[in-house]
């Protein structure tokens, strides 16, 4: 679910947040950076579990703000599980992650139901390496995943 208002993005996650929606996501941050939004909201209040491309997505998101030189992203309402996951990766270094009881509607962000294995696995690279930009000790974590990915879109290495 998403919402926009000036130049903030709301958006709620309801389900998992996997490499299956990461892509939708990253568009839409994409465009709604090019349309000038500089705070991006992510409630995490109906989501169980995020994966790592997930979660690379959101570094993504943020890391491209900082280059922009302004605007910041923010986790809310993680559960316990979601919430160490972004601890563990250092995530918390990058983005504000915290408990709100602050409810925003939305629409939803609309999923390919068939996404291009091709654009999925460009997502998936560019998640993992933004989590490595994010903290360098997650190299070793997520090397063979980046290895494998670049295989798989065959990049020089």
């Amino acid at each position: 679910m998403v919402s926009c208002a000036d130049r903030i993005v709301w958006v709620r996650v309801e389900g998992k947040g996997s490499s299956t929606n990461s892509t939708a996501l990253r568009d839409f941050a994409k465009e709604m950076i090019r349309r000038g939004a500089r705070e991006f909201i992510v409630d995490l209040c109906n989501c169980p579990v995020m994966d790592s491309t997930f979660m690379g997505t959101l570094a993504g998101i943020s890391l491209r703000l900082r280059e922009l030189g302004e605007g910041y992203l923010s986790v809310i309402n993680p559960n316990k599980r979601n919430a160490e996951s972004l601890y563990s990766l250092g995530l918390d270094q990058l983005f504000n992650v915290s408990v709100s009881t602050t409810k925003q509607g939305g629409q939803a962000l609309t999923i390919p139901l068939k996404e291009d294995r091709t654009a999925r696995a460009k997502t998936m690279l560019e998640a993992h390496q933004a989590l490595i930009r994010t903290a360098p000790e997650n190299l070793p974590k997520f090397k063979n995943v980046i290895q494998y990915l670049e295989e798989e879109l065959h990049l020089p290495k």
